[in-house]
């Protein structure tokens, strides 16, 4: 199942992303650094959601309060409640 996320206080907009039998698939953001951001979404390919929050969750960029891959966790957090 697809999803999309509108991120918040960080430089990409978006991250689109699959989860087919717990697994994350598929990761895209849009806007921010690119080659760091698909780096991540590599990174995460086919990994348990669970296990991808527990690893990026409360990362933060510089002085933000988030990152792009801490706002990746809030997503599939807020995926997780629609599966």
């Amino acid at each position: 199942m697809q999803f999309q996320y509108k991120t918040k206080g960080t430089c990409s907009q978006l991250i689109t992303f699959d989860i087919e039998d717990g697994k994350v698939k598929n990761v895209t953001f849009f806007g921010g650094c690119n080659g760091n951001l698909k780096g991540i979404g590599a990174l995460v390919e086919g990994m348990d959601v669970d296990e991808v929050i527990t690893k990026v969750e409360g990362i933060r960029c510089g002085s933000k309060e988030t990152s792009c891959p801490d706002q990746l966790s809030k997503a599939l957090k807020e995926a997780k409640e629609h599966l």
